[in-house]
């Protein structure tokens, strides 16, 4: 396998990785409708949720351990530059592992209401904040990048930031609403988990009203955002630091790579199917269509994001800054060497699937 091949490679498992990461959202996207649980329900729903929190967590932080190892480049200009973003993310994730902890524990002297608070922020910022931190993907940062820093002993940083550090992307309202299509995306998939794991009657009828209210506005936000990313042009490489703007440039890629428009326009479907399911012919098993719904969507837009001469991650401030996948990629040896430990990923995926059958009994 020669060097192009093994950074192609890295990005498929990258978008594995990411495509999994937003499935396993739905534990925040159930965390978001703590207030509006009843009081009687709440503790079931909770509990579906409280033993997989720490499988989405893992493959947080793999999704991050893989990007450092085979794109150190764009691990050192976004973690290390857009750091505002990330410690939010981190906070949240932070306060979701301590209120599990001990929101139920006999030593709890803060009261439980006040880790459903904490577990109700992570709700709705985990979400919120890394679907902002994607849609950079496509709408890009505030950010230049210059090696030959790395000689300057006063100054030794490759990337340089915005005053922002980040934070400016807030304000991009594409942005936003990448991020609040993503929230809706997890409270939808929270219902239909609720709807499989719950069995009382109830507790589906109140899961069905929440659905009829988030399916309406994910779907308008999903459509919005796909003909925003539809009409939104980029650069595309004619040399490894030499760029062009092209209009409509996902579209483009769309038609270029047949099998992320097929991923792309199945995974759609098979959303839509669960949402109808569910609401019309009370299916408990919807949560199955949209999670490999999900997965196939979000795979299909980190192909076309990373794909066909495409920089992942875009630069406004300096276009020859923009990162691709072959130049932030590691060594062609440290590509090789992270491949042979790749192989064990079915293995991975294998006891994570065996864990959530055990928890699921």
């Amino acid at each position: 396998m020669n060097y192009q091949l093994l950074q192609e490679y890295w990005w498929l498992l990258i978008s594995v990785l990411g495509s999994l990461l937003v499935f396993m959202l739905f534990v925040q996207g159930g965390q978001s409708m703590i207030p509006q649980m009843k009081e009687e329900q709440r503790e079931d729903m909770i509990y579906t949720i409280a033993h997989r929190w720490e499988l989405t967590f893992t493959v947080l932080v793999t999704f991050g351990g893989a990007f450092f190892a085979s794109f150190p480049l764009f691990y050192s200009t976004s973690f290390g530059g857009a750091y505002w973003i990330w410690m939010l993310i981190l906070f949240g994730f932070v306060v979701q592992a301590v209120s599990f902890k001990y929101r139920l524990s006999d030593g709890n002297i803060l009261g439980r209401k006040l880790y459903d608070i904490f577990l109700f922020i992570n709700g709705i910022l985990a979400p919120l904040l890394l679907g902002g931190a994607v849609s950079t993907f496509f709408f890009g940062s505030d950010f230049t990048v210059e090696k030959t820093n790395l000689t300057d002993a006063a100054a030794p940083v490759i990337s340089q930031w915005g005053d922002w550090h980040g934070l400016e992307v807030l304000l991009d309202w594409r942005v936003v609403m990448f991020g609040l299509m993503v929230l809706f995306l997890t409270r939808v998939q929270a219902n239909l988990w609720f709807l499989n794991q719950v069995k009382d009657e109830n507790t589906a009828e109140w899961n069905r009203k929440q659905l009829r209210v988030n399916a309406p506005v994910f779907v308008v936000l999903f459509l919005a955002t796909t003909a925003v990313l539809l009409t939104t042009g980029s650069y595309e490489t004619t040399g490894l630091h030499e760029f062009q703007w092209v209009d409509n440039k996902y579209l483009n890629n769309f038609i270029a790579m047949p099998a992320a428009l097929i991923s792309f326009l199945l995974g759609t479907l098979m959303v839509l199917y669960a949402v109808f399911a569910a609401l019309f012919r009370k299916s408990r098993k919807g949560i199955w269509f949209s999670g490999l719904g999900t997965v196939l969507v979000v795979l299909s837009l980190f192909w076309v994001a990373g794909y066909n001469d495409t920089p992942y991650y875009p630069s406004y401030a300096d276009m020859e800054s923009s990162l691709t996948i072959y130049n932030s990629s590691s060594s062609e040896f440290t590509l090789k060497t992270m491949s042979v430990v790749s192989l064990a990923i079915p293995f991975v995926l294998a006891y994570i699937a065996w864990v959530w059958y055990k928890l699921t009994k």
